[in-house]
């Protein structure tokens, strides 16, 4: 263990403790696997947090990325670049919204979908006083406004006094929501799947009841797609398999496939009723190699039906993990869509994902005692077989 030791007592020495890390440094990928400093090999189950959608060592995204490296890397917003305008396009066919802004993260994503929700309802009264209803057990990031949304008490408390005026709503509990609404409330955020939060897909009635409350009062629906979109659960962004289309929604993980990028995106009516020149910007977002990895993405999700894969694959996933569940007592219950799965224990899952890791399947949580099944979205059957092998030894 010297080399691989030696760096992680630096890292320990050196870096702010916010992250208590599995005790391996990563170095390299081929396809689904990973490989540490000491050249063990890891079969990858959780793509850097639904980041690694295409994989490892993917020649056609490198070498595009590498070619726009040659170019021009930055430029800024002042002026127009090819890339963006490219992947601004791309986004725009598989999303069916009319308007993209580029960030650098989902969290960026996130304050802007609010910056944007709060200046629609500002241009209808000149008021400031309106209120967003959020859900119970959300999780949208860590920066002040996304934090402000995120259903989660433990995250919030040393940081008060967070943004104003958001309301938390029960998950897939229509009555909570109507609750909550009234003449202030100006948007209603959620994830189409929660993912943090322990991977729970929004049931369709729901979905639906707030669109249409939504357009009765209008009031925006955000969507958060950061961690369920991208092809992850079966179609490019999970609302579509519902037929929910939201006024603003958040992508990015999966979007570059690696390269920190974001973006929220909007129909023309919020696109020409909210954020104006001077109300928002980034010095990096939407940057020539963001948009590059963005395009390759989108060209390589196409050409391989990666939707279609995570479609198929998650469907033998979910089967598999439901043989599991009925197996072992100490397994409550089995969630989740597409690549996008959980199962959840009546114990901390910690022992088992460190025993994974041992074994060579790299998992995670979500919670103490749920694990998080995110897997690069290239997955074959016989990789699933792989993990399930694995984890029953775990068990």
């Amino acid at each position: 263990m010297g080399m691989m030791q030696d760096y992680i007592e630096e890292a320990e020495r050196d870096l702010l403790h916010t992250y208590n890390r599995y005790q391996v440094v990563f170095d390299h990928g081929e396809g689904v696997q990973l490989y540490d400093l000491e050249g063990k090999e890891y079969l990858d189950f959780v793509s850097g947090i639904g980041v690694f959608a295409l994989g490892y060592g993917v020649k056609e995204y490198n070498d595009a990325l590498k070619a726009q490296i040659d170019k021009i890397l930055h430029t800024s917003n002042y002026y127009y670049n090819v890339p963006a305008i490219e992947a601004a396009k791309g986004i725009k066919k598989i999303s069916g919204m009319d308007r993209v802004f580029f960030t650098n993260s989902g969290a960026e994503a996130v304050e802007g979908a609010i910056k944007a929700a709060r200046k629609y309802a500002y241009l209808k009264d000149g008021s400031t006083d309106h209120e967003i209803i959020a859900m119970e057990h959300s999780f949208h990031g860590r920066t002040f406004g996304a934090l402000s949304v995120t259903g989660n008490e433990k995250y919030r408390a040393p940081f008060e006094p967070m943004i104003g005026n958001i309301r938390f709503a029960k998950y897939n509990d229509i009555e909570s929501v109507k609750a909550l609404v009234n003449d202030k409330t100006c948007a209603v955020i959620l994830e189409t799947v929660q993912g943090e939060g322990g991977i729970r897909p929004a049931d369709e009635a729901f979905l639906k009841e707030i669109r249409k409350i939504c357009d009765e009062r209008d009031m925006l629906l955000i969507l958060d797609e950061i961690q369920c979109g991208m092809g992850r659960t079966g179609s490019y962004y999970a609302w579509q398999r519902y037929g929910v289309k939201p006024d603003i929604m958040t992508s990015a993980k999966a979007l570059g496939c690696g390269v920190p990028v974001g973006a929220f995106m909007m129909t023309e009516k919020v696109g020409q009723n909210s954020l104006v020149a001077g109300d928002h910007g980034t010095t990096y977002g939407g940057n020539p190699l963001a948009g590059a990895a963005i395009c390759s993405v989108l060209k390589l999700f196409e050409e391989k039906d990666i939707p279609g894969n995570a479609a198929k694959v998650g469907a033998y996933l979910f089967e598999k993990l439901d043989e599991l569940a009925a197996e072992k007592a100490d397994i409550k219950e089995h969630r989740g869509t597409g690549l996008m799965q959980c199962l959840e224990f009546d114990h901390p899952v910690a022992d088992i994902i460190n025993k994974a890791l041992e074994k060579g399947l790299v998992l995670i949580n979500a919670g103490t005692d749920i694990i998080r099944f995110l897997p690069p979205l290239v997955i074959s059957e016989s990789d699933v077989d792989r993990m399930t092998a694995i984890l029953r030894e775990c068990l």
